[in-house]
């Protein structure tokens, strides 16, 4: 298989450091993923190069770490390629649990063994195509094992966000985590709150739109993490559904269930998969049998905090606390006004509502008839039945002499209704219900 451009720029990169004079391999996950055949993403380089020679080997570089040895070196064009390239260092003490105090330039050898698993500890040169493995990084890919290299409780303390790359490998990999590596995620697992809700969230994602969502969130459970960055989420262990309306099992059960079902999903559909329940530990009744009034109310308040708490951006927590809201309602759909169902099948990224609902009968009761319903209903339908070019605006009841008030907004909705439900069809017919209806 020919190389892709990435790559051969990759390559063109070593080739020139060498030519200067320097050592230059790849590194990290790019020779992980080559080694497990498949197409590198990104390319990272390694060097014996300071970041000055290469910032006077390469006309155009960023240097985003010169402290650290990082610099990125970008090709030719008016979209270039980008390669990050960075020099073979040892690290000092993290007292900020994330960055180095300071750094010393060693050799690959040495470079290797301050990373963070075996697997991304491997390198590659590319020239003589050649593979080099000073931490067993090649037996852990084939035993397919996620391992940290040296002291795992080092590693972590190194930075806490490295407990969350190690659940995220193991989903997105489908390999196992090392016993004693998982055993000092449990032990360290309280100190993920001192990373940062962006670094966290940005975990979460990879985790959620990945391969296997489920897989991540039984680790992230099992180890502690879960419970330490979203406990409420951790909360639905436990507590019991009704067996008629769930037979999978309690809430927990069935939210794995959904994620199950997951595979590189929207990052909004994943969220809404999760959450979509967390309103039911709160408003769990045992009377005359177990009920969850307003658990989707509930929910999406709690969705809110959530997602406000890891910084998740404006539109996407909009987004995902409408799926959460309106989650019960399709339970309802078949009964609705012909308006009241064209409002809700006519809402925004109303493809989501439908894919959330999809998954939550699948891991339950199994009942698709409200799903098939709505699928059919939006067949029937076309843009400008399901939202008309409206019959009459403000403008026309003023002209009717009506004055401005708070009245108008529920005259418009009327006549939208009725135009949805065809009783009233042109302008004039509406203006005359109107009339007669508001105006006696």
């Amino acid at each position: 298989m020919e190389d892709s451009p990435l790559k051969k720029f990759a390559t063109d990169v070593v080739c020139k450091l060498v030519e200067r004079g320097h050592r230059a391999v790849f590194a990290g996950g790019c020779v992980r993923d080559m080694l497990r055949g498949y197409e590198p993403k990104d390319f990272d380089v390694a060097t014996s190069a300071l970041p000055g020679h290469v910032m006077s080997i390469f006309p155009r570089t960023i240097p985003v770490g010169v402290a650290f040895g990082v610099v990125r070196v970008l090709s030719r064009g008016a979209d270039p390629l980008c390669i990050e390239v960075a020099t073979f260092r040892i690290d000092g003490t993290y007292t900020d649990e994330r960055h180095p105090d300071c750094v010393a330039f060693t050799n690959e050898v040495e470079d290797v063994k301050r990373r963070d698993f075996t697997i991304n500890g491997l390198l590659f040169d590319p020239l003589k195509n050649e593979l080099l493995d000073y931490v067993g990084g090649r037996a852990d890919l084939e035993k397919k094992i996620i391992r940290s290299i040296g002291d795992p409780k080092k590693r972590f303390a190194e930075d806490h966000l490295r407990l969350l790359r190690a659940v995220r490998f193991a989903a997105r990999l489908d390999f196992e985590i090392d016993g004693t590596t998982f055993g000092a995620i449990k032990d360290c697992a309280v100190h993920i709150c001192s990373v940062s809700a962006e670094r966290i969230r940005d975990e979460l994602n990879q985790m959620l739109t990945g391969p296997n969502p489920r897989r991540a969130f039984e680790l992230l459970k099992k180890s502690g993490l879960l419970q330490r960055i979203l406990p409420e989420v951790d909360a639905l262990a436990g507590v019991p559904q009704p067996a008629e309306f769930h037979p999978e099992g309690d809430v927990w059960e069935h939210t794995l269930l959904l994620l199950g079902q997951l595979e590189n999903a929207p990052l909004s559909l994943a969220l809404g998969a999760l959450l979509h329940d967390v309103g039911k530990p709160r408003s769990f009744q045992n009377t005359d049998r177990i009920r969850f009034n307003d658990h989707e109310k509930v929910g999406a308040a709690m969705t809110e905090e959530i997602l406000e708490r890891l910084k998740y951006p404006r539109e996407m927590i909009d987004r995902v606390v409408a799926l959460v809201y309106q989650h019960m309602t399709f339970k309802d759909t078949q009964h609705m006004r012909p308006s009241t169902l064209k409002r809700f099948l006519r809402q925004p990224h109303f493809d989501d509502h439908l894919s959330l609902h999809n998954l939550d009968c699948l891991a339950s009761h199994g009942d698709l008839s409200a799903y098939e319903f709505c699928v059919a209903e939006l067949a029937r339908e076309t843009p400008a039945t399901l939202r008309p070019v409206p019959l009459i605006t403000g403008a026309n009841l003023i002209t009717l002499g009506l004055k401005p008030s708070p009245l108008f907004a529920a005259i418009l909705k009327d006549v939208e209704d009725r135009q949805l439900e065809n009783t009233l069809t042109d302008t004039e017919s509406a203006l005359k219900f109107v009339k007669a209806t508001y105006m006696k």
